[in-house]
């Protein structure tokens, strides 16, 4: 059995891969903000601690209490995120900022700090949480899609640098999946982008994510996305990257072999 983190485990796809993994018999470190949510993953064997992705602080003690613990970790599961819509005009930097913040460079520094054990053990697996949307993209998701780029990137050249190590890094990108996502992003997107010079594409955009994330049977369960982490994590040799859930395949797979411009028409056929 290994010992892993994963991050984000308070809600949605993170509390549920938690829950797996214990159910597994792995040693399970519980990461998030919101402590008090993660009290049934305590009840069921996590080690839960408080942390606030965008802050040094608590990444290094959290790092710190797992070292102190268990030398480290076996598998690092990133799947802390949010989605963050607006219109480039009317988005201020500050919050562009926050939405890497918290989508890349958070990632990023925990991901450091627990691959110095790692390395020493020449093992391990690092499973990044990226999106469908870090290959194509979707109206007034610029700095959302940007970090999910990043994240493809990033996780792209750390898969080149850690294998001489041993260390397997893996993509997961997650399709349209029942949850929080969708509540998250549509407020603060009409907040910014719902009254002025991007009003209809703001209602259009809040129009279908409710068709997406609302109608039965239109977002995948959070437990598609667990399988295929579970799957990684198992694997000898685990896939570069795993597509789930509804539209992930589809969507990357229309962008790749029709070009920007068909998709293009495809997605705004679905906001007008």
């Amino acid at each position: 059995m290994s010992t892993i983190l994963v991050t984000g485990a308070s809600s949605g796809m993170g509390k549920e891969t938690a829950k797996r993994l214990l159910r597994d018999g792995h040693t399970v470190y519980a990461a998030a903000r919101r402590l008090d949510q993660m009290q049934d993953l305590q009840a069921m064997g996590a080690i839960a601690l408080k942390m606030d992705i965008t802050q040094d602080d608590d990444i290094v003690a959290t790092v710190q209490t797992i070292t102190a613990g268990h030398g480290g970790v076996d598998v690092l599961i990133n799947n802390a995120g949010f989605g963050m819509y607006g219109s480039v005009e009317e988005t201020s930097m500050a919050d562009a900022r926050y939405q890497f913040e918290v989508n890349l460079f958070g990632m990023a520094r925990l991901t450091q700090l627990l691959l110095p054990a790692m390395r020493k053990k020449g093992a391990g697996k690092i499973v990044n949480l990226s999106s469908m949307g870090g290959k194509i993209y979707t109206p007034l998701g610029a700095w959302y899609h940007a970090t999910k780029h990043a994240i493809e990137g990033w996780s792209d050249c750390l898969r080149i640098e850690l294998a001489p190590f041993g260390i397997d890094v893996v993509i997961i990108e997650p399709g349209i999946i029942a949850t929080e996502f969708g509540n998250v992003l549509l407020n603060p997107m009409l907040k910014r982008s719902g009254q002025g010079p991007y009003k209809a594409l703001a209602q259009g955009m809040a129009k279908g994510t409710r068709d997406s994330y609302g109608k039965p049977g239109a977002a995948s369960p959070p437990s598609v996305v667990v399988d295929a982490i579970v799957e990684a994590i198992a694997a000898r040799k685990p896939r570069t990257r795993y597509a789930v859930g509804k539209l992930a395949r589809p969507m990357i797979l229309l962008r790749k072999f029709f070009g920007d411009r068909v998709f293009d028409k495809a997605i705004m056929s679905q906001v007008a």
